[in-house]
């Protein structure tokens, strides 16, 4: 890509990326890994909370423009083939989303690109799944409100509606049965067996995000999954044990890769400290650099992201400036002189 704007090196990196992991690539995808789509607001958006995508993204529309255009571009250079999918909010009505505040080219961000190379059977159960509606959401309140539909101050659980927070009830969900997270098995039955459902979702304020906390089914439903767990419980006990054998041994080539990596790109960073900043940024389930996507993927500016996050909290008093009251901003601004000089260093061999 030599001669290539630095905004097309991003582009294409992170569109290969998004290709090698998942065998096709939307532009949503690319978006997100850019960094221009911000993974909260695009939960709010595919939930019927933002009018359009472009209204969430952290760049102009014209930059979305120049990007979709870079996008296409390496997308005829490669020969995929393009599906058209449905994007639909997750919202009682199924409405379309929307991408654009103006309407316009809507079903460029609609196609999703596929490897040349998959079969026909591939491809139609890539398409069908991308297409299959999202699943309806329902909030567990975090105070009473009072219900958009008939009026009654609630408690518990509310699905949000343009009109304001409704009531299951009103929601034609008040007959389905709560049943909380915990068991992946029991959870996946009783999906597949309810006619209808919906995930269950708290705000956390300190993450700033909604977690899933289970399921609404029918129960009817809940109780056929029931029976069949306890039927084949010795089976999946041991498959469990295989998996968690097979997790931990991709964990420790994943971890060694990461330090590898580090140390190529850090020559003058310490062995050990290698060691420990792929150990602690790759713990499975911790949310950090090394468990994203681009992460898993050893990209380069993830894995500088890490670096720098280690160097933060060993290397400067940034945790105790954070304790003293001072704010984020303020005291990353700072420490970054004392960054910038530990990188200087480990970037010399």
């Amino acid at each position: 890509m030599q001669g290539a704007s630095k905004l097309e090196r991003r582009v294409v990196t992170a569109a290969e990326q998004v290709l090698q992991r998942q065998r096709y690539v939307c532009p949503v995808d690319v978006l997100a890994g850019l960094g221009w789509l911000p993974p909260g607001r695009v939960t709010d958006w595919r939930q019927g909370r933002e009018p359009h995508l472009e209204g969430i993204a952290a760049v102009t529309a014209d930059r979305l423009a120049d990007a979709m255009e870079i996008f296409h571009r390496w997308v005829e250079s490669r020969g995929l083939r393009p599906r058209e999918v449905d994007y639909v909010a997750a919202t009682r009505d199924r409405r379309p989303l929307r991408f654009t505040s103006a309407g316009r080219g809507e079903e460029a961000y609609r196609k999703h690109w596929l490897a040349a190379d998959l079969t026909g059977k591939q491809q139609e159960r890539i398409t069908a799944r991308q297409s299959k509606p999202p699943d309806l959401v329902v909030l567990m309140a975090a105070k009473p409100f009072t219900c958009a539909g008939c009026g009654e101050t609630e408690a518990g659980l509310l699905m949000m509606e343009d009109a304001g927070p409704i009531c299951p009830g009103c929601a034609d969900l008040g007959h389905l049965v709560f049943l909380p997270a915990g068991d992946a098995a029991l959870t996946r039955r009783a999906k597949q067996a309810s006619r209808l459902s919906a995930v269950v979702v708290r705000f956390n304020k300190s993450r700033k995000r909604n977690e899933r906390q289970g399921l609404l089914v029918e129960r009817s439903a809940l109780e056929l999954a029931e029976q069949q767990c306890l039927s084949d419980e010795d089976a999946r006990a041991r498959r469990r044990v295989r998996d968690r054998e097979r997790r931990a041994a991709a964990d420790d080539v994943f971890q060694q890769k990461l330090a590898g990596l580090i140390g190529e790109l850090f020559p003058g960073c310490p062995p050990d400290r290698a060691a420990e900043i792929s150990l602690h940024t790759a713990v499975r389930g911790s949310g950090r650099v090394g468990r994203s996507a681009a992460g898993r993927a050893l990209d380069p500016d993830a894995v500088t992201r890490a670096v720098v996050a280690s160097i933060r909290h060993e290397d400067t008093p940034y945790d105790e400036m954070l304790m003293a009251g001072v704010p984020r901003d303020e005291a990353r601004r700072r420490i970054r002189a004392t960054i910038d000089g530990v990188m200087a260093r480990w970037r010399r061999a």
